[in-house]
């Protein structure tokens, strides 16, 4: 077998068999097989595909390349409720904070191997270890005991997991071909299920501050997810969601945990569920209304709840007794975390500078880009440019308003924290064109755009 016939073989949009894509990927990950060859390969995927099988055998064959995480001693492997969910990344998008303690407490139980911070999007990781002491270091052994005591556990992807992903991510980012969705769904699915889960649901975003840009091209990843998915003969559901928005009130590190620690205390927002779908309001109403979805999807997904309306039932009545809220602090615990230490810091900003962002007329806010205001955070020092940066706790952007509102000229709409007053000045000319008023009320999207199963 030669690595130029399956290249020559994929340029002519034919479908590669087990064998094929198994001597690729062993070839590159053992240095047998030269990046000008694999380079040549992932740019005929680009071009030409990859079918739902071809995919599923890619997605098995990165799995095989390196350690799986060993979850069979818990009692929810036996049951087959181990489920993960995976966001395809927005700007304050802090739902894993919320949502695993919350399913957790519904009895399904959560490996959650998440990422960092880059670019404009925050990492789940980065916001966890603003809190004092929280380690996201965690062995496989470690992280299994966590999971079987408190029911979820969150650790960042080790070396030794899916190495053929990373090597191939690295490629794909300097040949152009890291938009392939055949190639953007085995990466996501090698890492989640190598991690151990039996089950994901995936928040797909669309819009100014997601990867992908429109409703169409989130559809196209959520139904290349769900479908390689049901080829590996896993449960996965996807729900579409909208990012043109920052979700939530808060974006940043510690901001974030601190709107987290809100939501879990049933503050700053509301759910009715309407025509069998919640509905949420409040400050945090948007985060919520994504957050009580996703954890209702996934308690379906791993079997704990019957459908839908009973999983609803059982994602508000953990919120509501105050059960999500006991894992998230045994959580914090169990990872190192000192509570005292945090809940001290909530809505401290001792030695920051603040600015606001307001409003240049009266009318409706229109518009609030949320790519602009993910990339300021950055500028403010939450975020990096550079996988090497590092990041500040406690800076970062509050959201005081969003789309569709009433303001008034003067009233401020954005309030930024830092560390030097210089860095409020990049970022305040970043956003200068991040914000519209209108005269009229703006058509404002709903945040669940849909569900693909």
């Amino acid at each position: 077998m030669r690595a130029i016939d399956i290249i020559m073989k994929k340029r002519e949009a034919g479908e590669l068999n087990e064998a094929e894509i198994s001597f690729l990927i062993n070839g590159y990950v053992d240095g047998s097989i030269p990046e000008y060859q694999v380079s040549a390969f992932l740019m005929a995927v680009f071009f030409q595909g990859m079918t739902a099988r071809e995919t599923s055998v890619l997605t098995n064959k990165m799995i095989e390349s390196g350690s799986v995480i060993d979850l069979s001693g818990l009692d929810a492997y036996r049951a087959g409720a181990l489920v993960d969910k995976h966001s395809t990344g927005g700007v304050g998008d802090k739902v894993s904070l919320i949502l695993a303690p919350m399913v957790a407490a519904a009895g399904a139980q959560v490996p959650m191997m998440s990422g960092r911070g880059l670019g404009h999007t925050g990492g789940t990781l980065d916001k966890l270890e603003s809190i004092p002491g929280y380690s996201t270091a965690l062995d496989p052994r470690r992280f299994a005991e966590i999971i079987a005591s408190c029911g979820f556990a969150m650790t960042g992807q080790s070396k030794d997991i899916v190495p053929a992903d990373k090597k191939l991510y690295a490629l794909r980012d300097v040949t152009a071909t890291v938009e392939s969705v055949p190639l953007i769904t085995a990466s996501i699915l090698s890492k989640k299920f190598a991690e151990g889960a039996q089950h994901l649901v995936f928040d797909v975003k669309y819009g100014a501050g997601a990867f992908m840009k429109t409703d169409a091209d989130a559809r196209i990843l959520a139904e290349s997810l769900v479908r390689t998915g049901q080829e590996l003969g896993r449960g996965v559901t996807a729900v579409i969601t909208n990012m043109d928005v920052p979700l939530g009130s808060m974006v940043g590190n510690f901001l974030e945990v601190e709107e987290s620690i809100a939501c879990l205390e049933n503050r700053d927002w509301n759910c009715d569920i309407v025509g069998g779908v919640p509905k949420v309001t409040g400050r945090s109403g948007d985060l919520m209304e994504v957050t009580i979805t996703l954890s209702a999807w996934m308690l379906v997904v791993s079997g704990i709840a019957a459908d839908f309306a009973e999983a609803l039932d059982r994602s508000l009545s953990v919120l509501a007794d105050g059960s999500a809220r006991g894992k998230f602090w045994e959580n914090v615990a169990l990872q190192g975390g000192d509570r005292g230490a945090a809940e001290k810091l909530v809505g401290v900003r001792d030695g920051l500078t603040v600015r606001d962002i307001s409003a240049p007329a009266t009318g409706f806010l229109s518009r609030m880009n949320a790519y602009k205001v993910g990339s300021a955070s950055v500028i403010l020092g939450a975020g990096r440019n550079v996988a090497s940066d590092d990041v500040l706790p406690d800076v970062g952007i509050e959201v005081l308003h969003k789309p569709g509102e009433k303001v008034d000229a003067g009233q401020p709409l954005l309030r930024l924290f830092a560390r030097e007053e210089s860095a409020l000045d990049r970022a305040e000319e970043y956003l200068a064109d991040a914000l519209d008023i209108s005269e009229d009320p703006p058509r404002i999207p709903d945040i669940i755009h849909s569900v693909v199963q």
